[in-house]
């Protein structure tokens, strides 16, 4: 169910999905699609029959239907946001609970096997007690109804946090499979993805967010630790400035360039003026590369921002001055608040140049991500994940390898998963990726490679 209008679920969708061996949907919904007139409490018996259809489609072709408010009376993270918070106005939490109550009662009877009910999409990094609160009202509306009806709750912080206390409500939880973004978003314009540089996996992680001394999270510089000739270059891919500052490189100590960056309306060195009104102050993106010559032998180089608020340092290249010489280059991920870690360059090295960086592969997944739901489904709680895939920006080769790594941690975990989406820009039918040769099949464009790969999961 969209947002921009009325478009009915397709029994053709549950057939081709059966037909291609799974077993499960996820269906977004949007509740101002089946109320009248804009009275959130008029409910529209033609749209409800719709749904109907849609769960009587599972059970025909055998697959699982789990309903979703993806815009639920109060929460959505689309735009536009909701009138009222969910999460702290009563009315909004009484005409949500009514609406699960009247898919309770619509759907008494139908098994858990065939039907579950998935409250919120992605709630928000909310107090853990609130999330409870709010969420037992849905519960408890929807028993009173349908005792034994299968709910899962997404995961706080946009559903990769999971809340133990929801263990008291004899409820599943679902987390997402989309970190680290800029693999999972590459250039989606919904999250600002055009700042990232295209995504490696597996790959070196460094950091490069630098705020300077006297903010309450300052973190910087940048090391980095070799042997530079003297003509060597270093190239810095200055992403977002915030207001002004200095950047000053420096090598032994010894500062070899400073670089002053002022942000304002207009024409300047920037490739977009971004203004932000909460805080009168221009966040400006450079998305620009800087070269530095190192004019002497060196062991160390620094980059700081010893002045201004932040900026981002989105990938570092280094040159040696052999006529010839390719740059290595080590693209840096723009998380805040996150202190740079030292890093080694070793331009020979089998491992790769840049080490000291994390190293992002398909232990990491299970460690940062994966490792935290296990605990909470050994603790007694079902756990499943909600969503995952990577936008059709993101390189084939790169995608698929990343995806792989995911379905094996949630395959040895035990965890079951959902493509966002079966049709569209992550999914295995009409994703308009550039980089894949598709396969003509049932009148839709066909990923072979990545239909082939989640069946292996």
């Amino acid at each position: 169910m969209l947002p921009r209008g009325r478009q009915p679920f397709r029994e053709d969708d549950f057939r081709l999905i059966s037909e291609l061996g799974f077993n499960f949907v996820r269906l977004p919904m949007d509740y101002r699609l089946w109320i009248r007139d804009g009275d959130w409490e008029q409910f529209d018996e033609e749209v409800l029959e719709e749904i109907d259809e849609a769960v009587a489609w599972g059970e025909q072709y055998g697959i699982h239907v789990m309903l979703n408010l993806h815009r639920a009376p109060g929460w959505t993270v689309a735009r536009p946001p909701e009138a009222l918070d969910l999460w702290t106005d009563p009315e909004a939490q009484r005409v949500c609970a009514l609406h699960w109550r009247t898919f309770a009662r619509r759907y008494r009877g139908v098994p858990n096997r065939q039907l579950s009910f998935n409250l919120f999409n992605e709630p928000p990094s909310i107090d853990p007690g609130v999330y409870l609160a709010v969420c037992r009202v849905m519960v408890e509306a929807i028993r009173e109804e349908d005792p034994n009806r299968l709910v899962i709750a997404d995961g706080i912080s946009y559903g990769v946090e999971p809340v133990p206390a929801l263990r008291d409500l004899g409820i599943a939880q679902a987390t997402r499979g989309y970190r680290p973004m800029d693999v999972s978003h590459y250039q989606a314009n919904w999250v600002d993805g055009a700042k990232f540089h295209e995504p490696r996996w597996p790959r070196a992680v460094a950091y490069g967010v630098l705020l300077a001394p006297g903010k309450s999270n300052s973190v910087g510089p940048i090391l980095i630790d070799g042997e530079f000739e003297a003509g060597s270059t270093l190239r810095l891919r200055i992403m977002t400035v915030s207001n002004e500052g200095d950047l000053v490189v420096s090598a032994d100590a010894d500062p070899i360039w400073v670089k002053r960056f002022e942000c304002g309306p207009g024409e300047g060195e920037w490739s977009r003026v971004v203004y932000r009104e909460e805080w009168d102050v221009y966040q400006n993106v450079y998305d620009r590369d800087y070269r530095v010559t190192i004019p002497r032998d060196a062991r160390r180089l620094q980059i700081a921002l010893p002045r201004g608020d932040w900026l981002e340092v989105g990938e570092i290249g280094l040159t040696s001055p052999t006529p010839g010489a390719t740059e290595d280059t080590l693209p840096l991920t723009l998380e805040w608040g996150r202190k740079p870690n030292p890093i080694r360059y070793t331009p020979d090295a089998e491992t790769g140049p840049f080490a000291g960086a994390e190293w992002q592969d398909r232990q990491w997944l299970r460690q940062h991500l994966v490792q935290p739901w296990i605990n909470l489904r050994n603790a007694g709680t079902g756990v499943m994940v909600g969503e995952f895939g990577a936008y059709n920006k993101t390189p084939h080769d790169v995608a698929l390898r990343w995806m792989e790594d995911q379905l094996a941690n949630w395959q040895e975990a035990e965890f079951g998963w959902a493509l966002w989406n079966f049709r569209g820009s992550f999914g295995i039918l009409n994703s308009n990726r550039e980089d894949v040769a598709y396969e003509d099949w049932n009148g839709q464009q066909l990923d072979r490679k990545m239909l082939e790969l989640l069946r292996r999961y």
